[in-house]
């Protein structure tokens, strides 16, 4: 593979650029473009960048005492709610899956088709509202309110998803219920990235995405119950008291959230002015760039063109569709494993191990991708079990090899995505508008898969789905081309950065201690 490339080289505590080094980089890349390398000399000098004076008085020691309390200090704070939250978009988006067997189908006489388009229609509001609720989340610069904000219509719109009693009823709810959700996902992951350095960025998105994988294990366990004990209560159907119940329930989590969710480092006011100035200095220390500073600096129009001038946008967007259209399966869980011939109760509990599992290799991959540096094989190698998954679970009805598939599929899928998730940031960093809108965009893209999925999983389709496990298996094959094909692209640009080349989005640090040192993108040990 090479020499080892050292990919995140930091500066030291002073942290200075010289502007003067940085000047002669930018007249030198404009002789040695390429048409990866995006280069494009600002006009104006480079900035010298400087750590605040009581960050320079410390020593290693309370340097990294003073951080590691910071850290805790937000992960206490900011982890566990945007992980609830999550738990509660995922739950209300996938419910109907759970829906179809507690009566949803029946009680509003859906056709097949009918039902599939029910569910397909949720990501086309989905994809229409992220990029815009991104790029309006990065000008604001308050994701204490607006994300909770969000989370308070959709919980709304989710219970009264109970009250249709009609298709044309159900596809309406449907639609505005991904319009606003859409808002969370990549609004989270983009708010992470503004807490959070490179280097712990994976983990922190692993455990962010967790609350999906935890959330499709409670989705069975919940609708198991209140299919067997509330079915006809208040002469009320299980599907409706489902939707009643986990609407409310965001709702209330909705409202804790306005308390507990920090804002930016820069406009959160229960940091102390030390700690708001060491969370926006290791920011700047990590990419050797600003990241957000106040509304006034953020441009809609140049976060888009930005964004969509960057080759790299469109790899991770190969990337990150091919993962999630592999893993539409999710959204038709319950049904597949239906396919085992189980009671409707039954098929509901045995979708839990699989999601479980996933959580645990999720966390296990994503701390050592974290701990390594690495992302390109902590991203493929699990795609190589979806593949098998996806091959067993068409090629045979035995219960006992199909059920293990199934509990491969999971983990399989989304064991690499949330490493790819966190790839986005490491790849396209700066500025924050370019980020904010990358994220939108790519995760948008990928979740398009979802509109047509549905159509997959029909019941004459059943019980191999043979034409859903060949296309899950080609986009696998895909998104492992993608990710090569970044890796290539980042072991260029980090050589051109070696050579002090100047690459947007990456600035090289200056010279410390006689040493040439700064950005350099993550992909390889």
């Amino acid at each position: 593979m090479g020499s080892t490339i050292h990919h995140e080289e930091k500066v030291g505590v002073a942290g200075k650029i010289d502007s003067d080094e940085a000047r002669m980089q930018q007249v030198e890349s404009i002789d040695e473009k390429s048409p990866i390398d995006t280069v494009s000399p600002p006009a104006l000098p480079a900035k010298v960048f400087e750590a605040p004076e009581f960050i320079r008085n410390m020593t290693a020691e309370e340097r990294v005492e003073v951080e590691t309390r910071l850290k805790r200090k937000l992960d206490i704070r900011l982890m566990p709610m945007i992980v609830l939250m999550y738990i509660m978009n995922y739950l209300d988006r996938n419910n109907i899956a759970a829906a179809k067997l507690a009566g949803v189908e029946t009680d509003l006489k859906l056709s097949d088709t009918e039902f599939q388009t029910s569910v397909s229609i949720l990501f086309v509001g989905y994809l229409l509202m992220q990029v815009p609720s991104n790029l309006f989340l990065n000008k604001i610069g308050k994701p204490a309110i607006y994300l909770p904000s969000c989370m308070v219509v959709w919980g709304v719109i989710s219970a009264a998803t109970a009250a249709c009693q009609n298709y044309g009823g159900l596809i309406a709810c449907r639609f505005m219920l991904g319009f606003v959700e859409a808002a969370y996902f990549p609004g989270c992951l983009y708010y992470l990235s503004c807490w959070y350095t490179r280097k712990e960025l994976g983990f922190r998105t692993a455990v962010f995405y967790s609350g999906a994988l935890i959330s499709g294990a409670f989705s069975g366990l919940i609708a198991a119950g209140i299919k067997s004990g509330m079915d006809g209560a208040h002469g009320l159907r299980a599907w409706r008291w489902l939707f009643i119940i986990e609407g409310a329930i965001t709702v209330g989590i909705a409202a804790a959230a306005f308390f507990i969710l920090p804002n930016f480092p820069n406009t959160t006011t229960w940091l102390t002015d030390e700690e708001r100035k060491l969370a926006v200095w290791r920011l700047e220390e990590d990419i050797g760039q600003e990241d957000w500073v106040d509304s006034k600096k953020q441009s809609f129009k140049e976060g888009l063109k930005l964004a969509f001038s960057d080759v790299k946008t469109y790899v991770l967007m190969v990337l990150l569709f091919g993962i999630v259209a592999s893993g539409t399966v999710t959204n038709f869980f319950p049904t597949v494993v239906k396919s085992l011939k189980y009671n409707d109760v039954n098929t509901l509990l045995l979708t839990v191990p699989p999601y479980v599992l996933a959580v645990i290799t999720t966390f296990l991959n994503s701390w050592h991708a974290d701990r390594t540096g690495e992302r390109f094989f902590h991203i493929t190698l699990p795609l190589f079990f979806a593949i098998f998954a996806y091959i067993v679970a068409a090629a045979t009805i035995k219960t006992g090899p199909r059920y293990f598939a199934m509990m491969l599929m999971v983990p399989g899928v989304y064991t690499g995505y949330v490493v790819a998730l966190a790839w986005i940031s490491n790849s396209l960093p700066r500025p924050p508008a370019k980020r904010a809108a990358a994220l939108a965009f790519i995760n948008a893209i990928s979740n398009t898969s979802s509109i047509y999925a549905s159509y997959m999983y029909s019941e004459s389709a059943k019980p191999r789905y043979i034409v859903a496990m060949s296309v899950n298996c080609a986009m696998v094959v895909m998104a492992m081309l993608a990710a090569l094909t970044l890796r290539i692209i980042l072991v260029h640009l980090n050589r051109k950065l070696d050579q002090g080349v100047f690459v947007e989005g990456a600035i090289n640090s200056g010279v410390v201690e006689g040493e040439r040192r700064g950005f350099r993108f993550r992909f390889r040990i």
